[in-house]
């Protein structure tokens, strides 16, 4: 099948995994994002405001995709108005592509809030569903952004005739400098200041989350996922969770990952120390270490997002991801996480984001 791709968010972690996804299996792939600094290799850039339908519609006018992956979201101040922005935001992009006629396929990226409820949620006490966390376990009642997303492309699917595919990602480990979320980096950052200041690569989060089980998903296996789901008919419309298919503890993986960076590392100590509080006169220690290493990015918030790293490694239970519905598919890819964070680890050192 020939593929003509519109990838929209395609400088953020996910967009840049499906869009060099897409690339390295030969199709067009164009990336719809506000700047074109972070593209994938091979991706023409598509310039668009996605909170104004005008710039929306005045970007795709002549574009006739025929795959859409839509990857981004807006984090807004509640979940009211991160349903009224993010559902808008992916009923404007529908509206804006629909005269064309020529979409078969859209593949939506959500997450495990879809599971766990909004930030605010799971952060005060923790929404407590059945774990390992499954496809087929129902919509909780509070008001997600998720579900607004996914019935506008239930909607647009029945007006155009298109097939869908939803991916829920735990947390994602991949390049993308500028995304509001974003671990790996955060990580990196954090562990390289620590290296320059003397300072113990000190774990952030909870009991449940340094002791519990975790999974994560690299980039690179969800770009494959949404190429598999949206490439495969009996792999259309369903819902799919998406982690790299191995499971670990924090308090293994926070030791070998200060190995890595070679620095003294301290596990959970009976409170929450979060980072967003160790990082807080950290952008002039950065500035710093820009000039002392020649680094190409002087603005610690555009390398790490302290507050996301935070909620997820501040939270009371442990997360796990079933993904039968997938499995039972074939789709088998598998990705070391250890590995995952040191592939990422290299890419930021070879590029100069981290010394």
């Amino acid at each position: 099948m020939e593929i003509m791709a519109l990838v929209v968010g395609a400088t953020g972690i996910a967009g840049r995994g499906v869009s060099q996804e897409l690339v390295d299996r030969g199709a067009r792939v164009y990336g719809l994002s506000r700047k074109p600094e972070g593209l994938a290799r091979g991706v023409t850039h598509v310039a668009a405001d996605l909170m104004n339908a005008e710039s929306v519609n005045k970007a795709v006018a002549g574009l006739k995709p025929t795959h859409i992956y839509f990857t981004m979201w807006s984090r807004q101040a509640n979940e009211e108005d991160n349903i009224k922005v993010n559902a808008g935001a992916v009923r404007t992009l529908l509206n804006a592509v629909a005269p064309a006629r020529s979409v078969l396929h859209v593949a939506l990226v959500t997450g495990l809030k879809h599971y766990l409820g909004p930030f605010d949620a799971y952060l005060r006490a923790g929404t407590l569903p059945l774990m390992p966390v499954r496809e087929e376990q129902p919509r909780l009642d509070i008001p997600n952004f998720y579900y607004a997303q996914e019935d506008e492309v239930y909607a647009a699917a029945a007006r155009d005739g298109f097939t869908w595919s939803v991916h829920r990602p735990h947390t994602i480990i991949g390049k993308a400098i500028g995304n509001a979320m974003n671990m790996g980096s955060t990580l990196a950052a954090y562990a390289s200041l620590c290296k320059e200041t003397g300072r113990k690569f000190k774990f952030p989060g909870s009991a449940a989350q340094w002791n519990g089980l975790s999974d994560m998903t690299d980039s690179r296996i969800l770009g494959k996922q949404l190429a598999w789901a949206s490439t495969h008919d009996f792999a259309k419309n369903n819902a799919y969770n998406i982690v790299n298919g191995d499971i670990f503890r924090w308090n293994w993986m926070w030791p070998r990952m200060a190995r890595w960076f070679g620095v003294e590392w301290e596990g959970f100590t009976g409170e929450v120390t979060p980072l967003a509080a160790q990082m807080a006169d950290d952008a002039k220690v950065w500035k710093r270490m820009v000039e002392k290493h020649q680094l190409i990015e002087p603005d610690l918030s555009r390398v790490a997002s302290p507050w996301h790293t935070d909620l997820d490694l501040s939270r009371p239970i442990e997360v796990m991801t079933d993904m039968t519905a997938s499995r039972k598919r074939g789709f088998a890819v598998y990705q070391n996480t250890e590995e995952a964070f040191h592939d990422l680890f290299a890419e930021l050192r070879a590029d100069k984001i981290i010394p």
